[in-house]
């Protein structure tokens, strides 16, 4: 069991760098090794010169670079290059604890995921771990869980672990396995969710493999911002209802 880890990024170079840093602190477990995979989506802040300079507190990583084109095309890119036949997404504001990799590898193979694509008896699972929001940047880990940090979404990018096989078998193109057509905010992950779903696949909570989400303190200067955020969910939400209208 070999594990790719994909994150894309844009302009988020400070919480990367920490994002990267746990990465590379990872304990040992039940798998193979693991490779991290960084899709910048056209940064403009320095973030591909930056890794470029191989900064000595980072795990080795294969940097892939795209025109600003979204999660969705950054992830698929990422995923047609990595190696692994588990693959781990997370978004580069995600601090993983030292046992994250160990605990995702460790619930796939206690529900019958080996990893392997020529097992006809591969498990039809999927690991989804816990994703705590904090707004506290020197420390995000320090975090505790609050009720408005479940999530009963289906499939989210954020922090899942999931065989190479299935994201395959749920392409749609040869792009990869995301709709490419998510161009904007949101959606392109649940939608994926609902053919996975369809694929006979089931979530299993994975609590351990915990990432503490950053985002900055909100402040007034923010509310243009969100509110385009919203506009864009709300146009890919009309994608999402004609793609699964029931």
């Amino acid at each position: 069991m070999y594990i790719s880890v994909i994150i894309p990024t844009y302009n988020r170079r400070p919480i990367l760098q920490k994002c990267l840093q746990a990465l590379a602190q990872q304990q040992p477990g039940p798998y193979d090794g693991y490779e991290v995979v960084v899709v910048d989506d056209g940064s403009t802040d320095g973030t591909v010169e930056w890794l470029q300079s191989q900064p000595p507190d980072l795990p080795p990583i294969k940097l892939l670079c795209q025109e600003h084109r979204g999660p969705a095309a950054a992830r698929n890119l990422g995923f047609r290059h990595a190696q692994g036949s588990i693959i781990v997404f997370i978004d580069s504001d995600l601090v993983v604890v030292d046992h994250f990799l160990a605990a995702h590898a460790q619930m796939l193979r206690r529900h019958g995921v080996k990893g392997d694509p020529s097992s006809l008896q591969e498990a039809k699972v999927f690991t989804y771990g816990r994703v705590i929001n904090t707004c506290n940047f020197q420390d995000p880990c320090s975090e505790p869980f609050k009720p408005t940090d479940f999530s009963a979404a289906f499939f989210a990018t954020g922090n899942v672990a999931i065989a190479r096989h299935w994201l395959e078998r749920a392409c749609e193109t040869p792009a990869g396995p995301f709709d490419e057509r998510f161009h904007l905010y949101g959606w392109e992950d649940l939608e994926l969710g609902v053919r996975l779903k369809h694929l006979g696949l089931r979530l299993v909570k994975c609590p351990q493999a915990t990432g503490y989400h950053w985002h900055p303190p909100f402040e007034l200067a923010q509310i243009p911002a969100l509110i385009e955020r919203e506009r864009q969910r709300g146009r890919m939400g009309i994608l999402f209802y004609q793609k699964h209208p029931t």
